[in-house]
C-alpha cells in the first residue's frame, strides 16, 4: 500500500481531538505538523497493520524517513497522557454518550524470548500451549454504551519478582509439607510492582474523575476481580454503584452456623431454566439459581448466581454488591463483559498492536499502545460508520472497515498522480522510490548460492552395506 497524506477521516478526527485539548486548556493546541503527523500514523496503522516506523516509511515512498517518525514520537511535545482522554470526550460528543457499563479485564501479547528493550515483558502462561511465553500483559477499560463500546483507559501489569520469588518457593515447600512457621514470610508489596487489580482501581478512579457526567449503570469483571478488597472499593468510586463477578467453585459460603462450598450449596439447590437476552440481544435458554449469601472471604453478604447454559455440564458462579437487582437482571447485565473479548480480538488483528509494535521503553509501549488505541476511536468517528450508528443499525466491523480504507488509500494515491501536471513523469518518479525503499531480502529458503554437498555412497564402506 502507498500513501502520501494521510486520509481524510484520520484528519477530521484529530481535529476534533485538538479542539477538545483547547476546550480544556487553551494555548495547548497541537501543531499543524503534530496532527498531521497523528493522522498519518492513525492511517499508516491502519495501511499496515502495524506501529512500524520502518513500514510507514516504506508507505510513504520515503516521503516520510524512520528516523523522522521516530524522533516524532519520541521527543515531540505531545500531551501523551492527555490524548486518549480527549479522544474518549471527542467520541462522548459525538454520539451523545451519557451513561454507560464500564467492563474490565486484561491481555497478553506474546514477545520475543530474547527480548531486553521492551518494558514490562514478563514470564506469561500462555494459555493455548499450557506452556510459557515472554510477553506484555494489558488491563484495559471498556465503555459499553447503548451505541459504542470504546476503550477508555490501560495500564501494563507488571509482577512483583520479590513476590513471584517467594510464591515459587513456598509452593515448593508446600508440596514437600514443609511447616509453614518453617517456610520463608510472605514478603511486603513493592508499590513499583501494583497487583491488576490496584491497576483496575486506578483505572476506575480515573475514569469517575475525567467523566463526572457518565452515569455507570454497573461494572463487570472476571472472577481475578471477584474479591472484597476489589469488588467493594471500586463500586463506592460511582456511589454504590453494582459490581459484578466471578467466584470459584471452592469458595466457602455462610449460612446460620454452618459453612460449605458454593458449588456444594447449589448441588442441592438447583435453578430453574429460563431465557435470558445475551448480550442485549437474541435469548437463550441457561439454568439459573440464586440466593443472598454471605460470602465468608467478603465477610459480607452477597447475591451469589449459579449460571449454566444449555448444552454446558458445570456452572458458574456469579457475584453482585447490590443485593436489590433481580436475578436475571445482573445475569443478562453479566454477558456484556464478552464484549472486551471482541474487541481484543479486533484489536490485536486489525489496529497494529497484536502485529508489530515493538517501540523501547516504557514510553515506547505506552505511547504505541495510545496510538494503536486512538485507531479505533478513529474507526468509529469514520463517516460510514457515524451514518450507520446515528441510524440505529448494525455497525461496520473492523475488519471490514479496513479493508475499505486500504482500497481508499489507493484511490487517493492514484487520484494525487493523476492530479499532477505532468502523471507520467510523477508515476515514473514513485517507481524509482519504490526502488528504493523496498528492500529485497536474501531468501535462505533456496539453495541456489549453495551446494548440496557429496550425496553419494564411499566405497570404502561397501562392507557396510546391509544385505
Amino acid at each position: 500500500m502507498l500513501l502520501k497524506e494521510p486520509l481524510e477521516f484520520a484528519k477530521e478526527f484529530i481535529q476534533k481531538l485538538n479542539e477538545s485539548i483547547v476546550a480544556e486548556k487553551p494555548g495547548s493546541a497541537l501543531s499543524r505538523h503534530q496532527r498531521w503527523w497523528l493522522a498519518f500514523c492513525i492511517t499508516a496503522i491502519l495501511i499496515t497493520n502495524s506501529v512500524c516506523w520502518a513500514r510507514f516509511e516504506r508507505a510513504s515512498l520515503g516521503k516520510l524517513t524512520l528516523a523522522g517518525l521516530s524522533w516524532m514520537f519520541k521527543c515531540s511535545k505531545i500531551s501523551w497522557d492527555r490524548l486518549l482522554i480527549h479522544s474518549v470526550r471527542t467520541l462522548l460528543k459525538a454520539y451523545g454518550i451519557t451513561e454507560g457499563v464500564l467492563a474490565l479485564d486484561d491481555s497478553d501479547r506474546n514477545r520475543t524470548k530474547n527480548t531486553t528493550q521492551i518494558a514490562h515483558v514478563h514470564k506469561i502462561k500462555d494459555k493455548k500451549t499450557n506452556g510459557y511465553m515472554m510477553g506484555q500483559n494489558i488491563v484495559l477499560l471498556l465503555l459499553v454504551s447503548p451505541k459504542i463500546s470504546i476503550p477508555v483507559g490501560f495500564a501494563f501489569y507488571e509482577p512483583d519478582p520479590m513476590w513471584k520469588a517467594w510464591q515459587t518457593e513456598n509452593k515448593r515447600l508446600k508440596k514437600q509439607e514443609v511447616d509453614k512457621k518453617q517456610r520463608p514470610k510472605k514478603p511486603s508489596r513493592d508499590p513499583r510492582y501494583p497487583t491488576k487489580q490496584n491497576l483496575a482501581l486506578k483505572l476506575l478512579r480515573v475514569f469517575s474523575k475525567e467523566f463526572p457526567e457518565i452515569k455507570v449503570r454497573c461494572i463487570l469483571a472476571d472472577a481475578l476481580y471477584g474479591n472484597k478488597d476489589f469488588m467493594t472499593p471500586a463500586s463506592k468510586l460511582f456511589g454504590g454503584v453494582q459490581m459484578i463477578s466471578q467466584l470459584r467453585s471452592n469458595q466457602v459460603i455462610q449460612m446460620w452456623n454452618y459453612t460449605q462450598t458454593v458449588s456444594e450449596y447449589f448441588q442441592s439447590h438447583p435453578g430453574i431454566q429460563t431465557t435470558i437476552p445475551i448480550r442485549a440481544g437474541e435469548p437463550k435458554i441457561v439454568v439459573i439459581g440464586g440466593a443472598r449469601l454471605r460470602v465468608k472471604a467478603h465477610k459480607k453478604k452477597r447475591f451469589v448466581i449459579a449460571l449454566r447454559y444449555e448444552g454446558e455440564s458445570e456452572s458458574r458462579y456469579i457475584v453482585a454488591t447490590d443485593m436489590t437487582w433481580r436475578m436475571t437482571d445482573i445475569v443478562s447485565a453479566y454477558t456484556l463483559r464478552w464484549l472486551v473479548e471482541v474487541f481484543f480480538s479486533d484489536w490485536k488483528m486489525y489496529e497494529g498492536w497484536g502485529q508489530m509494535a515493538k517501540q523501547p521503553g516504557v514510553d515506547g509501549s505506552n505511547r504505541g499502545l495510545i496510538l494503536s488505541l486512538l485507531t479505533d476511536h478513529a474507526l468509529l468517528l469514520h463517516p460510514d460508520q457515524m451514518a450507520l450508528l446515528k441510524h440505529k443499525l448494525p455497525a461496520i466491523t473492523v475488519g471490514s472497515l479496513r479493508e475499505k480504507i486500504r482500497f481508499e488509500a489507493i484511490i487517493e494515491f492514484m487520484r494525487q498522480l493523476l492530479s499532477c501536471d505532468n502523471p507520467e513523469a510523477a508515476l515514473a518518479e514513485s517507481i524509482e522510490q519504490i526502488k528504493k525503499v523496498v528492500i529485497l531480502a536474501p531468501s535462505s529458503k533456496h539453495l541456489n548460492h549453495r551446494t548440496l554437498g557429496r550425496l553419494e555412497p564411499s566405497a570404502s564402506l561397501k562392507y557396510k552395506k546391509v544385505a
